[in-house]
């Protein structure tokens, strides 16, 4: 399944039968992904009568519910709604699919308790590089970032300068292997949310922010075509499958 994308003047092969998949599932069980305090997301089969409507109760059909919290439990993208009082929905503003993006790998920088992306870091990884999408792989790498439970941990998040970076550098989508790009305790200041959508100046309606991923080692850094799926909910933020397509030679 060899395609050829016209990106701009440039001709890109990939092939779409070679996905590689850096989205965290949602598993409903006590193991899955987890932050912000609050409780691990649950799929249950609903209950109807008294009776719960699975087939191994008994049911013609499996009937699950399924109650999570995007920002908490799972690969998400979500809009500048997620820091305002106007709800921007991701499924309204979040108009194409396919974007050129780059996968750069980053040891975080120390400072006191705080564990940092920075500017400098984002500038040498990018260079002079024109991407629509930018995949940030953290330091060390490890698979239990499928299954941490980040609350009151302090994870890694960026610098306000480095989300000002990437929106100077023309960024349109940030994706990230963290629980957030900003400190998970900051008094509220959301200041690299803020500087990547330009909440002091014209909103970048069309931005978006991508948190929970997991990039495997077998990815390498580099440039890639990546289709960003959304679920279609009329919300902030949604569950997201963000896909990646090695460009042939």
């Amino acid at each position: 399944m060899i395609t050829t994308i016209q990106y701009n003047s440039r001709k890109l092969k990939i092939d779409l039968s070679q996905p590689l998949d850096i989205s965290i599932p949602l598993t409903g069980e006590a193991t899955n992904v987890n932050a912000w305090y609050i409780g691990p997301p649950k799929i249950e089969p609903e209950i109807i009568d008294g009776e719960k409507v699975s087939v191994a109760n008994g049911a013609v059909v499996n009937f699950n519910t399924i109650t999570f919290n995007p920002h908490s439990h799972v690969t998400h993208t979500e809009t500048v709604g997620h820091i305002t009082e106007k709800v921007y929905s991701i499924n309204k503003h979040l108009k194409q699919f396919f974007f050129l993006a780059e996968v750069v790998t980053v040891a975080p920088e120390k400072a006191g308790d705080d564990y940092m992306v920075s500017k400098k870091q984002l500038k040498f990884a990018l260079g002079n590089k024109k991407r629509d999408a930018i995949v940030i792989r953290t330091m060390p790498n490890m698979r239990d970032k499928l299954s941490r439970q980040y609350s009151n941990t302090n994870p890694t998040y960026l610098q306000e300068d480095a989300a000002e970076y990437l929106k100077n550098k023309g960024i349109k989508h940030l994706l990230i292997d963290l629980p957030s790009v900003d400190k998970e305790s900051d008094g509220g200041e959301l200041l690299a949310h803020n500087a990547f959508w330009n909440t002091k100046g014209k909103l970048r309606l069309d931005a978006t922010i991508s948190e929970f991923i997991y990039v495997s080692n077998k990815i390498e850094d580099g440039m890639y075509v990546l289709n960003l799926q959304i679920a279609p909910f009329e919300n902030d933020a949604s569950p997201s499958k963000p896909i990646l397509y090695k460009i042939l030679d």
